[in-house]
């Protein structure tokens, strides 16, 4: 087979509550679409795995058909299908991966499959079409904290990460305890706006533990913090509660990662996960490059979180290397970091 310089990807992603297509030309994003079943699930607080796996079902041909719609290539113009395997929730990854298999064989071209958090860290790629590693990445996901170095495109070493809880899962627990509806992270920001960081919260290891973080001791501290107000009967802002959390929660990431880019002797950092979807961390970051003399390549808000897009952004990694997935793949619920940076 000869691999074209410039292929054109079709991207599936289906791990969690959103059903995604993406075509790419080469670097370049020719469409990006995705249908979410995020409204139902709302009304039970969280994602429940049998509603995901019908909402994908129903939505797959249809958000496919979008993608290629909206980028103006027919199918027999692909040249792969690069689609999520895991990790995620199996029965919806299930779906995204049967119709790739269906639709590469069917097209006799070859079938990528990639791992959600490669996704994730390629998605910076497609911000800057000039990026080249060595950098540092901050990923932050509900699932995952950590501070990467990439000396390659296909090679990461974790320089630390979370000991406890994940970020993003650390949101979720934090917009219950504050009554706020899911998705939680959303709606924890949204509220910080309209407070200020007044409420004394404990620092995750700040200036310790090396590049790790802990999230259950702020966690707990919070949820005591609130417990104890309420049966006090005094006063307390939901607003300042939620704004302390985001800076205490996210103040160290930051610091750290910041710290790692310049220990490596490396310009760039970059940085993947839904929690990068955080306007805060955003501007946190961004500031503390520009302070430090680095330059930070964060992907758009709507590519932090799950989309097709970074999926297809990793397939084109993959292609180069004319690393091919078999027809036999099979998802996987669960895939542990370090098996993931392999």
């Amino acid at each position: 087979m000869i691999l074209k310089q410039t292929p054109i990807l079709l991207g599936i992603e289906s791990s969690c509550d959103d059903t995604a297509a993406a075509v790419l030309r080469g670097k370049e994003v020719l469409s990006d679409e995705i249908i979410s079943s995020a409204s139902i699930h709302a009304r039970y607080g969280g994602v429940v795995p049998e509603l995901a796996s019908r909402a994908h079902t129903d939505a797959i041909g249809e958000v496919v058909a979008r993608a290629l719609h909206t980028a103006g290539v027919k199918r027999e113009e692909l040249d792969a299908v690069a689609v999520t395997y895991g990790a995620g929730l199996l029965g919806a990854l299930l779906v995204g991966l049967s119709f790739a298999k269906g639709l590469a064989y069917g097209l006799g071209i070859p079938l990528i499959g990639v791992n959600h958090i490669r996704g994730h860290l390629a998605a910076a790629y497609l911000e800057d079409r000039s990026l080249e590693p060595p950098f540092v990445t901050l990923l932050a996901s509900g699932g995952h904290t950590a501070i990467l170095y990439a000396p390659t495109e296909t090679a990461f070493e974790v320089l630390g990460g979370t000991l406890d809880d994940a970020a993003g899962e650390a949101f979720d627990k934090v917009a219950r305890v504050l009554g706020l509806p899911y998705p939680g992270g959303p709606c924890v920001e949204a509220l910080a706006r309209e407070g200020k960081p007044t409420v004394a919260l404990p620092k995750m290891l700040k200036g310790a533990g090396g590049y790790n973080v802990s999230y259950s001791g702020l966690k707990t501290f919070l949820v005591n913090y609130v417990h104890t107000m309420e049966q006090r009967g005094e006063e307390w802002s939901r607003a300042d509660v939620a704004c302390s959390f985001q800076h205490a929660a996210l103040d160290v990431l930051v610091e750290k990662t910041v710290r790692a880019a310049l220990e490596k002797g490396v310009p760039v950092v970059t940085a993947g996960g839904g929690v990068i979807a955080n306007g805060y961390l955003r501007e946190t970051l961004e500031a503390a490059c520009r302070a430090a003399g680095l330059r930070a390549v964060l992907p758009a808000r709507k590519r932090c979180t799950d989309n097709a897009a970074m999926i297809a952004s990793e397939g084109l990694i993959r292609y180069r290397l004319g690393e091919f997935s078999p027809l036999s793949l099979n998802a996987q619920a669960s895939i542990p970091l370090r098996e993931t940076l392999c």
